[in-house]
């Protein structure tokens, strides 16, 4: 932009016009386009008007102009403007309680019987694709060294089992288990019990090399109960579940349908199948004690894969304390406000949604 370059609020609202045309239709804008817009600051003034400005904005850095087309388009420069326009000011446009009753119906509707972290964050991500055209992301709170807080197995059929493990950071995972041989509900809870009296408070993924030991070292009556407990624990908790977090990622398709040249997409593509590379870009860029929705622009710094897309998201927050990362990758086409409005409302959603019965009880203290 032009050192000492100031847009006036006429330029302003002509910008804001191109860039909510450009988001709503993909195509160029152009000044004869903006003068037949109706309801907005910039109706009424005449095309060549609106023309002069236009080259002021792309003077200033704001507009570019394709190739191929008369129309202009917003820069990056313009969309942060914008977004910082919508998030702030006197009159913010961007708040959880701006989003449209028929949006907030949508999103509790789909909550309905969801109960427990990683239910929620797995729900959320669909929401998010399907309220955005975007990507949605939910990332649960998850630390390598992990401490363990509560274990239960219930029996649900022969040889079925469902196993729910709670973590000190309030992280559930909830399987059903397909075991070798069927276990009783009395061998169920003495396997929980064994867990729960002698690890809890240990690194989650030290459970399973001290139950390696002590079957090794038993030949007894004793072994059989271990036998149990070892089974159950490896299949409630795999090896390549231990240290990573719980990672839910929903409509990658819809980038499919954006106007992404082939190459640019396939990396695209490949960066969010990487879910490390998520949950290292998320953590990056949002901090689990900030209390607003952020935008960012320049993913590439992070991932060069993510360049030209943007990321909305927050932390989701419950009794005050955050159970993971929510948000949204798109192109800059996308609907800011909505999707901004989105982001906020559903990270508040733990609040009042439900806990997991066991993870209630470890969030007691029980």
């Amino acid at each position: 932009m032009t050192e000492g370059w100031h847009m006036t609020a006429r330029q302003q609202a002509i910008l804001t016009a191109i860039i909510e045309n450009y988001i709503e239709t993909g195509e160029p804008v152009g000044s004869s386009t903006i003068a037949r817009l109706q309801n907005r600051e910039a109706a009424g003034m005449s095309p060549a008007t609106i023309r002069n400005e236009m080259a002021e904005l792309a003077e200033g850095g704001f507009l570019e102009q394709p190739h191929t087309s008369a129309g202009r388009v917003p820069t990056a420069q313009a969309f942060r403007m914008y977004v910082e326009r919508l998030s702030g000011g006197s009159h913010p446009r961007s708040d959880a309680n701006l989003l449209t009753a028929r949006s907030r119906q949508q999103i509790d509707s789909n909550f309905v019987g969801v109960a427990g972290t990683q239910a929620v964050l797995e729900r959320t991500s669909h929401v998010l694709a399907t309220l955005s055209s975007g990507v949605g992301v939910a990332i649960a709170s998850a630390r390598e060294g992990d401490l363990l807080e509560h274990v239960h197995f219930s029996r649900l059929a022969p040889a079925s089992i469902l196993a729910v493990v709670v973590t000190k950071s309030g992280l559930v995972r909830d399987r059903v288990l397909a075991l070798d041989r069927d276990l009783t509900s009395v061998e169920l809870t003495t396997a929980s019990n064994f867990l729960n009296e002698n690890f809890r408070g240990w690194e989650v993924e030290q459970v399973r090399s001290e139950l390696a030991r002590l079957v090794e070292r038993e030949r007894s009556e004793y072994q059989k109960l271990l036998n149990s407990v070892q089974q159950l624990w490896m299949k409630a908790v795999p090896a390549s579940d231990t240290s990573a977090s719980s990672v839910y990622v929903e409509g990658v398709a819809n980038l499919v349908a954006s106007n992404i040249d082939g190459d640019r997409l396939r990396e695209m593509l490949a960066a969010l199948e990487a879910k490390q590379r998520l949950v290292d870009l998320l953590n990056a860029y949002i901090d689990a004690h900030q209390e607003s929705v952020r935008v960012v622009f320049d993913l590439e710094e992070q991932a060069p894969q993510m360049a030209g897309l943007v990321l909305i998201a927050a932390p989701a927050r419950m009794a005050g304390e955050s159970r993971g990362t929510i948000g949204v990758i798109g192109t800059t086409r996308m609907d800011y406000e909505n999707t901004m409005n989105a982001v906020s409302y559903l990270s508040r959603v733990f609040d009042r949604i439900s806990l997991h019965p066991i993870e209630k009880a470890a969030s007691n203290g029980l």
